[in-house]
């Protein structure tokens, strides 16, 4: 079928709407109609080279739509469905079957090979143009697109109340924060958290804090905006790093350290201060995504003196677990990352960007 695309021909070159073909989905795969697709700081840094996706390519990956078809196989899946679009994982590797498919052995594949990673068509391609296959299945999804073959394992079903444009950014941005606080870091009764960097991956990471049972949230953040909505959603104790010394002002505020330190903002130097507001069982928690190549370095004795220092990828968990009790968390209204939300249509990607590079718009979704 003729679908319209958003294609990046090249290293930083502009999103452009083109018209391209979508095969059939294959054994074990849906065709998903795509209704709104939030667009995320991945996308950019994808196209700008930090991520190893082959050109041309179509990104997007926090989709939501309509399952049109599925392929010999689907069993959960039917047409009319409605659903967002989860991770990939094989199913099969030991991460897999220890319940942690975000961190499948085959990821890599799975998010940035540009092709299918599994099952009998491995290796090709469902999208094409003048009859010559283009890079696709980003994160499984490939839905900067009017509709997107994807993985049937991967989608998780939403029930048909819930407005359906607005839950995309569940499959990474959103979740990424609040998986995070929720299924790696679970803080406990009367731990301390500090989150830095209040985009949307941080704001997530405060609403899911206030749903624990820490009772000190910390956010910190070099916009008073941003501090200010970091408040409304639940901080107890806002720091602006700009102006202030992170350190000491942890210091003031919990007589000591933190607990847990999430780094939203994937700057080098702002991850080597974080370390030092975690104290003994400290753990620092790294989710925002820094350019290709960074590295970061730590004061050895403190940190062998019983600190942790661990990854997130999408905040951990699975799909199937953490998408249906945020949207529960939503519709109770504990977890309302709807007010973060400002729509464009699909031809306004690079404003979309700015908006949110600019930090003017928190969590943007293009709707189709």
């Amino acid at each position: 079928m003729k679908i319209r695309a958003l294609v990046v021909a090249a290293k930083d070159a502009p999103f452009k709407v083109e018209e391209i073909e979508l095969a059939e989905p294959g054994r074990g795969e849906a065709l998903i109609r795509i209704v709104a697709v939030g667009v995320c700081h991945t996308d950019a840094i994808t196209r700008a080279g930090d991520m190893p996706m082959p050109f041309p390519c179509v990104l997007g990956h926090e989709g939501s739509g309509v399952v049109e078809s599925v392929g010999p196989g689907v069993t959960t899946l039917a047409p009319g469905d409605k659903v967002i679009i989860g991770w990939p994982s094989c199913g099969e590797c030991r991460n897999c079957l220890d319940g942690h498919p975000r961190y499948c052995l085959r990821t890599g594949d799975a998010l940035v090979s540009g092709r299918r990673f599994k099952g009998e068509l491995k290796g090709t391609s469902a999208y094409s143009r003048n009859g010559q296959p283009i890079n696709g299945h980003f994160f499984g999804q490939s839905s900067f697109a009017t509709h997107s073959i994807v993985s049937a394992d991967a989608v998780v079903k939403v029930d048909g109340d819930v407005p359906l444009d607005m839950l995309g950014p569940l499959a990474c941005g959103i979740a990424t924060g609040a998986g995070a606080v929720l299924n790696e870091a679970r803080p406990r009764l009367g731990d301390s958290v500090l989150i830095v960097g209040t985009g949307a991956v941080g704001l997530a990471a405060i609403m899911a804090a206030r749903n624990s049972g820490a009772t000190k949230i910390i956010a910190a953040d070099v916009h008073d905006s941003r501090l200010a909505m970091a408040r409304d959603f639940g901080a107890t104790h806002t720091i602006n790093s700009r102006n202030l010394d992170l350190v000491e002002e942890v210091r003031k505020i919990t007589g000591s350290t933190v607990d847990f330190a999430f780094d939203c903002t994937g700057v080098i130097k702002v991850i080597e201060t974080l370390a030092e507001t975690i104290g003994m069982l400290g753990t620092l928690v790294l989710i925002g995504g820094a350019p290709a190549g960074a590295r970061f370095s730590l004061d050895h004795l403190s940190t062998l003196w019983g600190k942790r220092v661990i990854g997130v990828l999408g905040g951990g968990g699975r799909s199937g677990q953490l998408i249906p009790a945020l949207v529960d968390l939503h519709a109770q209204g504990r977890f309302p990352f709807d007010r973060l939300i400002q729509y464009y249509e699909f031809d306004q990607i690079e404003q979309a960007l700015e908006d949110s590079k600019s930090g003017k718009v928190i969590k943007p979704i293009l709707r189709m």
